[in-house]
């Protein structure tokens, strides 16, 4: 479902002036096929006249000129992020800028095919919070912008031609609510989940639901051998778990102490714990995955500056302290010292990252998700 919010005022009638304008000079044909001038008492009337007339249309020309800007200052983003993020970052860049902001959110994948559909007419001017698969398959749809903080970035996250740029990072990680399951009990790697006594207590998201739980289960696979011998052993590690159809589910179930542990995403466990809950975040001794999102301009958007103002201010460094501060979202520019920010988060340079081939599994993915249905099937 696409949820919009702001007051859309394309309707308004633009300002125009209208002049009529009457000559007070008049020319007359002479005898020799030349014109003169017609003498007339009302001359100076006639200058003071035309310097009114010079006026007005200066006048008019500003007016336009005006409404004009007026028109430019809005922008209509299509997003992806939960709400208390796209309220937060809306309301803070229209404060900045004065820039009209209408929000049109909803999951990832109706967000693009809304784009898709709108190709031949777009009506959104930016696409927020995707991932990087998202991004890259759907590139065509973008104009090219070279960000002001582009060597912010490093470019393993930004595009080569400059048609997206990455905004934030997420760490597949586990969660553990201490009070169920005190901390020096919990796992401290994915091997370690296979515990029997951690059956039934573990939750995870449906990987047809939900980006993140798809690319942990890929990427899982591939640590443990890939092939038969990878898909063998997440077929153990599900037996182990609660399939729930939400990602939110996860993190609130792991939150309010109805699961012990759960598979989810770096922000969710501290957003969690900032707010009182007992929830300690577990980065996963044999390695994680940064799962990055980022933002594009709509190619044929209607409001291409405002645009490139988002591009620039969402990726400024005091916004993605801002936003941090907020949700925990993980910047993809590196210049930030998350341990003196709120959360105390690693450094991503402390983190064991996984290698994984995206593009591969993507390519792949309805059959991954075939074979993930029946694994799910064969071990409830």
């Amino acid at each position: 479902m696409l949820s919009t919010r702001g007051n859309d005022r394309s309707r308004r009638r633009p300002f125009s002036c209208t002049i009529a304008i009457k000559p007070y000079l008049s020319t007359r044909g002479t005898t020799d096929g030349t014109f003169s001038q017609l003498k007339s008492d009302k001359a100076p009337m006639t200058i003071m006249r035309l310097g009114k007339l010079a006026a007005f249309t200066l006048a008019c020309a500003l007016l336009a000129a005006a409404g004009a800007a007026s028109a430019q200052q809005k922008l209509v983003l299509y997003t992806s992020n939960e709400n208390t993020l796209n309220e937060l970052a809306s309301t803070a860049f229209s404060k900045e800028t004065g820039i009209e902001v209408t929000v049109v959110s909803a999951g990832s994948g109706v967000v693009v095919k809304r784009i898709q559909a709108e190709k031949d007419r777009p009506q959104g001017d930016i696409i927020w919070g995707v991932s990087r698969s998202l991004l890259e398959t759907n590139r065509s749809y973008f104009a090219p912008y070279a960000s002001k903080n582009i060597d912010a970035v490093p470019a393993e996250y930004r595009d080569p031609d400059n048609l997206w740029i990455g905004t934030n990072l997420h760490l597949l990680v586990i969660l553990q609510n201490t009070k169920i399951l005190p901390a020096n009990e919990g796992p401290k790697s994915w091997n370690d989940l296979f515990n029997p006594k951690y059956k039934g207590k573990i939750a995870f998201t449906d990987p047809a639901n939900a980006g993140s739980a798809f690319q942990t289960t890929t990427m899982l696979v591939d640590l443990w051998g890939g092939g038969d011998a990878g898909w063998q052993k997440v077929k153990a590690l599900f037996a182990n778990t609660k399939i729930l159809n939400r990602s939110a589910l996860v993190f609130q179930g792991v939150g309010n102490g109805e699961y012990p542990l759960g598979i989810s995403m770096e922000y969710a466990g501290y957003l969690w714990a900032q707010n009182g809950a007992p929830v300690r975040t577990i980065y996963p001794a044999d390695g994680s995955l940064a799962l990055m999102e980022g933002v594009a301009i709509l190619k044929g958007g209607p409001n291409p500056e405002s645009a490139k103002k988002f591009v620039d201010w969402v990726n400024r460094k005091d916004v993605r302290e801002m936003i941090l501060k907020a949700t925990f979202r993980r910047p993809a520019r590196r210049d930030l010292d998350l341990s003196k920010l709120p959360g105390g988060m690693p450094s991503l340079s402390s983190v064991k990252l996984l290698p994984y081939n995206e593009e591969a599994w993507t390519a792949k993915r309805k059959e991954a998700l075939d074979k993930i249905k029946d694994v799910i099937q064969e071990t409830r």
